[in-house]
């Protein structure tokens, strides 16, 4: 299939690339019936959407002119989600547009902000940038889209997840109404639909995506491994693939920088690419991997959109995504341009399960594996070896008449075993690392039944250890089979049986996974925690918990005072006839002393008096005011408490307030002698000093100093 009809310059330029057939998505944009209209594209990560936007733009930008004209106000705008993604598309569209005279300027958050400003002043046909910064540029005036014919959004549902909304409508706002918006995204998720929506018209909707089948060029694997073996598994799938580029995901910048130490140390050729870096540290880490200078690149999610690096067939998930959408991305950056690709998701035990819901949520089938042997990477470097290029090129004059030399003073053995420790030395070395046994492995389909009784291990098929920690510090299955699941690196049905003692626990380990748990122990180091081997504890004597202590009496046992038959029990007569009247409350007995509690309903007759003690009573219990009746009530009647005058009336209803004596007419206070103790001087004092008549100044003075 070659390139449907396009325009001369594109035409020359894809072929100077290389560009014999279209992908699916270039084919499509370029249909006649995509032709001047806008663009709602969902395709596949690597399905080559940067030369599908830039053909399909091309009519609406040229025309039918050969090249562009002087360069002004910009006639198209790329809008794209990461600094790395702008710069990549910039370099794509710039040998696309080469021939036909295009002026690209990049605007992008993190590069010198003064260059751009005179790139934009000199007039530019293409600019291509991130959202911040675009709408930073087109607030201050910088950025003139009066002109404007084509704006892609490249990318889309990253700018939106990214929180570029608000920038995205600005930037769409300001443009002029009779522009072709060009929309790419992986997805077409609810947002993006309301998107397109509001700024498109009678947009056509172009899918290449195959929703049932998984990518056919992305070979999906997952690592089995040790918790603590997780850096080894990374080592040994880089060793063992040996692919000119690899990208090793991790979830943190801490998680990058540890990476990245681990492998320089090991000896691979690594950058770094995180966000904490500047855009001049990553677009040199991006351009070493492309060059051929660094082969592993240890990045976040950042870079995990749009990036398209040449050769880069080893995908390595060291920490699982988090999402689905986080591990197709990821792995898309591998199987670009038909190219295959390998992705490998690290899974330690303790992280299965989640590794088997992404794969089943991304509708991929991973192969389950463990991770590759020293011994299984050597033999690949042996056969890598053979077939290098050093071995199958023909050799000069120069390299011949050298070897004939080395010849004459060594053996051949010696030449070829000299040239094999060369070779080797450029190569990191592989790790140990312990192969699972047949049995470490228990499907999901082979799992044993809710309730079911697990097999117990023949006592000739079970190592012994012990661990520092017994009755004295609550030791618990339930935490110590986790515990050494975790330090040990086995499963649950490798542990056998465990005997708590006071001040130490022992327990069996099956011989088949004795000699990865002793090395997991050894290399692995817990805070008060040592498991260490141990012989099998004393075989209990009698009864699942001993033998019985020796009682206090031994004596026969004392006769029971009734040996008989038990007495039955008598019933209880039961009464079924009337039930007797209830005397009424006014016929009761006269008592010594009642209360008087006033006429009630039920009170037929009054009661005695009240009698206190000093009468001859039995109580000191007093009765009530007597109190008027409240409607007869009329606090006004009492007489005012206190000596002080009640206010005066000043005839509209209110009293005047009482007339005190200002304050600076009260004398000062009367000396207190009198109440000296007769021991002490009986020299007058006052409370406060009258400082006029003492001379003193006061300490603290109203006004302005002098």
């Amino acid at each position: 299939m070659s390139f449907p009809p396009t325009h001369p310059a594109l035409a020359r330029a894809l072929a100077a690339q290389g560009y014999d057939n279209p992908t699916p998505i270039q084919a499509a944009v370029l249909e006649a019936e995509a032709e001047g209209r806008d663009l709602l594209v969902s395709a596949q990560t690597g399905s080559g959407k940067t030369v599908a936007f830039g053909l399909a733009a091309a009519p609406t930008l040229l025309g039918d002119d050969e090249t562009f004209g002087p360069a002004g106000a910009p006639l198209a705008l790329v809008i794209a989600p990461t600094r790395e993604l702008a710069m990549q598309v910039e370099r794509e569209l710039t040998w696309l547009y080469a021939q036909a005279g295009a002026r690209i300027v990049s605007c992008v958050g993190g590069m010198d902000l003064r260059k751009q400003m005179r790139d934009l002043n000199f007039g530019a046909h293409i600019v291509v940038g991130t959202p911040g910064r675009l709408r930073d540029h087109i607030e201050r005036d910088r950025l003139d889209l009066s002109q404007m014919r084509v704006v892609v959004l490249d990318e889309a549902d990253e700018m939106l997840d990214m929180g570029f909304r608000e920038d995205l409508t600005f930037i769409l706002d300001a443009a002029p109404e009779e522009r072709r918006t060009l929309l790419f995204s992986a997805t077409i998720a609810r947002e993006i639909a309301a998107l397109a929506k509001t700024y498109q018209n009678d947009a056509l909707r172009i899918d290449t995506i195959k929703r049932d089948e998984p990518h056919g060029d992305i070979e999906y694997r997952a690592i089995r491994c040790a918790p603590n073996e997780v850096e080894h598994a990374v080592v040994n799938v880089l060793r063992f693939f040996e692919a000119q580029g690899a990208l090793v995901f991790c979830n943190t910048r801490d998680g990058v920088r540890h990476m990245h130490a681990r492998l320089r140390e090991r000896g691979f050729s690594v950058v770094g690419l995180s966000g904490e870096l500047t855009q001049k540290e990553r677009a040199d880490a991006l351009q070493a991997l492309r060059d051929g200078h660094a082969r592993v690149c240890v990045a976040t999610d950042v870079a995990a959109r749009g990036l398209d690096l040449p050769d880069l067939g080893l995908v390595i998930h060291a920490d699982l995504p988090v999402n689905r959408a986080t591990l197709l991305h990821r792995s898309g950056r591998t199987g670009r341009a038909g190219k295959k690709g390998v992705s490998a998701l690290i899974a330690p035990y303790t992280r299965r399960r989640k590794a088997e819901m992404l794969l089943d949520a991304a509708s991929v089938e991973g192969v389950w594996e463990n991770p590759p042997t020293a011994d299984s990477i050597r033999a690949k470097d042996k056969t890598r070896m053979l077939s290098d290029p050093l071995l199958t090129e023909p050799a000069g004059e120069d390299d011949l008449a050298m070897g004939r030399a080395i010849l004459e003073s060594r053996t051949p053995e010696e030449v070829a075993a000299a040239l094999a420790r060369v070779y080797r030395s450029r190569l990191p070395e592989p790790e140990d690392m312990f192969e699972d046994g047949p049995n470490q492995e228990i499907r999901r389909n082979e799992r044993p039944e809710r309730g079911e009784p697990r097999e117990r291990l023949a006592p000739e098929d079970v190592v012994w250890f012990r661990v520092n920690v017994g009755r004295a510090k609550n030791a618990d299955p339930k935490w110590l089979i986790p515990l050494i699941c975790r330090l040990g690196h086995v499963l649950k049905k490798d542990i056998g049986s465990i005997r708590i003692f006071d001040r130490e626990t022992k327990f069996e380990i099956s011989k088949e996974a004795e000699p990865k748990f002793s090395a997991a122990v050894a290399a692995t180091s817990e805070d008060d925690i040592r498991i260490e081997p141990s012989t099998p504890p004393a075989a209990r004597s009698e009864g699942p918990r001993g033998p019985r202590p020796e009682r206090k009496f031994d004596g026969p046992r004392p006769e029971r005072r009734f040996d008989g038959p038990r007495p039955e029990r008598r019933e209880r007569p039961k009464f079924d006839g009337p039930r007797p009247e209830r005397a009424e409350r006014g016929d009761r007995p006269e008592r010594a002393f009642d209360r008087p509690r006033g006429d009630k309903p039920g009170f037929d007759g009054p009661r005695k008096p009240y009698r206190g003690r000093e009468e001859g009573g039995s109580s000191d219990f007093k009765p009530k005011r007597d109190f008027k009746p409240r409607g007869e009530y009329d606090p006004r009647d009492e007489k005012p408490r206190g000596d002080y005058k009640p206010r005066e009336d000043r005839g509209d209803g209110f009293k005047k307030k009482p007339d005190f004596k200002a304050k600076g007419d009260f004398k000062p206070r009367a000396e207190k002698s009198e109440f000296r103790r007769d021991d002490r001087p009986k020299t007058g004092f006052k409370a406060k000093p009258d400082f006029k008549k003492d001379g003193f100044k006061k300490p603290f003075k109203k006004g302005p100093r002098p």
